[in-house]
């Protein structure tokens, strides 16, 4: 039986402590939507709720991997790679397991100016003629017209910003990279007349050119903001802190009309 919402005790910021703290790629990311979530969760351990993982997803890309590895192992492109014009190969290099690896290692960053060590684990690189490497992210997602598959709306801008930190990730620690990233997309086409027990999927590449000068000046604001003792405000367009605001506003007024109705461990504030 599941035990409930858990507050976490482990991987937490200390400010007197002087080990180099850890901040994976989400938590950059988690900054830059609510400074609050994100000092809920790094200093206190008080996380956002979690979701069931998309294990369709995963299945995807550990299949798109594999696929690409084949072709990394012989040097050569992709065949979508010859579609699209992309002149590179996937990048064949003793490091890659350890780059992919979003859990234990990834891409490790000794970040001198805060001393924290940003990471993140990438889906795939390659690599051009001018030996400058090409961040790539899987995607999947299900959609009627394969023409609506973009990365133009809303969520997908959290797409961007994830390749443009591995981009700054991979400069980070010296390596040459090319300012073009690439979503390699997976359609799922929902149109066929039956499931018969298999799922059709189309496949299209689409570029972004990254922007990372954003990322500097936010991870000086996230180092402050770890030391600080004072919680931040939340963003106006959070919902997790708007749920939390409403809840707790609901609650108090509740236990002043009715206190012995409210156990007060229920009360989210």
């Amino acid at each position: 039986m599941p035990k409930g919402y858990q507050k976490r005790t482990r991987n937490l910021y200390d400010p007197k402590s002087s080990e180099p703290f850890r901040i994976s790629r989400s938590k950059i990311d988690l900054f830059h939507e609510c400074r609050r979530c994100f000092y809920l969760d790094v200093r206190l351990g008080v996380p956002r709720t979690s979701f069931p993982a998309f294990t369709l997803n995963n299945a995807v890309d550990e299949l798109m991997k594999r696929e690409f590895d084949a072709h990394r192992v012989k040097g050569n492109p992709h065949p979508l790679m010859k579609t699209y014009k992309i002149d590179a190969v996937p990048l064949n290099d003793a490091r890659m397991d350890e780059w992919r690896d979003a859990l234990r290692r990834g891409i490790q960053y000794h970040h001198k100016q805060t001393g924290l060590i940003f990471r993140g684990g990438v889906d795939d690189i390659w690599v051009n003629k001018k030996e400058e490497l090409i961040v790539v992210d899987y995607k999947a997602t299900s959609k009627k017209n394969s023409e609506d598959v973009n990365i133009d709306g809303y969520w997908q801008q959290g797409y961007k910003r994830q390749v443009e930190i591995y981009q700054w990730l991979l400069r980070g620690i010296g390596e040459k990279v090319s300012s073009t990233a690439y979503f390699v997309y997976v359609n799922g086409n929902s149109d066929a007349e039956a499931f018969d027990g298999k799922l059709e999927f189309e496949v299209k590449i689409l570029p972004h050119e990254g922007d990372t000068s954003w990322i500097d000046p936010l991870v000086l604001e996230l180092a402050q903001c770890l030391k600080s003792e004072d919680v931040p405000k939340p963003a106006e367009t959070c919902e997790y802190c708007g749920y939390r605001e409403a809840a707790g506003k609901e609650l108090q007024a509740r236990m002043k009309k009715s206190p012995k109705k409210v156990e007060t461990s229920t009360l989210g504030i």
